[in-house]
């Protein structure tokens, strides 16, 4: 579904990805770990066509991700921010209505309310959450909504933006089996963005590893823990010593 071809992408001198190669297959959860400053948000920015790249290619169900109808290539994608990124002045059903009712093929007000309301109660909120403003709810429930929303129009292909960042440990896994099982059940293709390990565990088919601009390591996540490459078991385990330097 997601291919990566030889990516490169500098900003000045700065080179933040040197030649990424990377393939996701359809309807496979694939999670994308690595140190912070390391390129994982612009390699998603440029899957998603919001960054191009200097050198390389990425396609998306074969497609080139810098050709074609802009609008119809992001109606593809849903996309679960870091921090909720709803918005304070409409009503959580609005926020999870919001490309419905603005996108391509908008929906009446009506219809486009009972699928917010649907999306809500599969996310695990009570349908009169929907008539409340973001300020009104906890931060797991932001979290929840922001869910709800990215699935709203049924994409094929949803990314999700470290998803448990300012959670508690319960409300964390809450989230991260809501978006197993909303991969598995929509059957969509997902990539995730994450420095949470459980997380990774949780959700992932596939791991990749993207340090110093490259993929260091890319396999399933049941092969994870076996692996030998010393970049990926230091992360992975959190050790101060070894190739990847800490900044003191």
């Amino acid at each position: 579904m997601i291919q990566l071809s030889g990516v490169h992408k500098a900003f000045g001198a700065n080179r933040v990805l040197r030649g990424v190669d990377l393939s996701l297959p359809k309807g496979q959860s694939m999670v994308i770990i690595g140190g912070s400053g390391t390129g994982k948000s612009v390699l998603l920015k440029c899957v998603l066509g919001l960054v191009r790249p200097d050198q390389g290619q990425i396609t998306v169900g074969g497609q080139d991700v810098t050709q074609g109808d802009r609008d119809a290539f992001l109606a593809r994608f849903g996309m679960l921010f870091q921090g909720a990124a709803l918005f304070d002045s409409m009503r959580v059903w609005e926020n999870v209505a919001f490309r419905l009712l603005r996108g391509p093929g908008r929906l009446p007000k009506a219809e486009a309310r009972e699928i917010a309301i649907e999306k809500i109660r599969r996310v695990g909120l009570k349908p009169q959450v929907a008539d409340l403003f973001p300020a009104e709810l906890s931060g797991g429930m932001q979290k929840r909504v922001g869910l709800a929303r990215a699935i709203a129009a049924n994409p094929e292909i949803i990314f999700f933006d470290e998803p448990t960042t300012g959670l508690d440990p319960i409300m964390s896994g809450v989230i991260n089996q809501l978006i197993r099982e909303i991969v598995v059940e929509l059957g969509v293709t997902a990539m995730t963005i994450t420095h949470d390990m459980t997380s990774v565990r949780a959700i992932a088919d596939r791991v990749a590893m993207l340090h110093d601009g490259l993929i260091r390591w890319t396999g399933p996540v049941a092969e994870m823990d076996q692996a030998v490459d010393p970049y990926l078991q230091q992360f992975i385990h959190g050790r101060a010593e070894g190739p990847i330097e800490s900044v003191r």
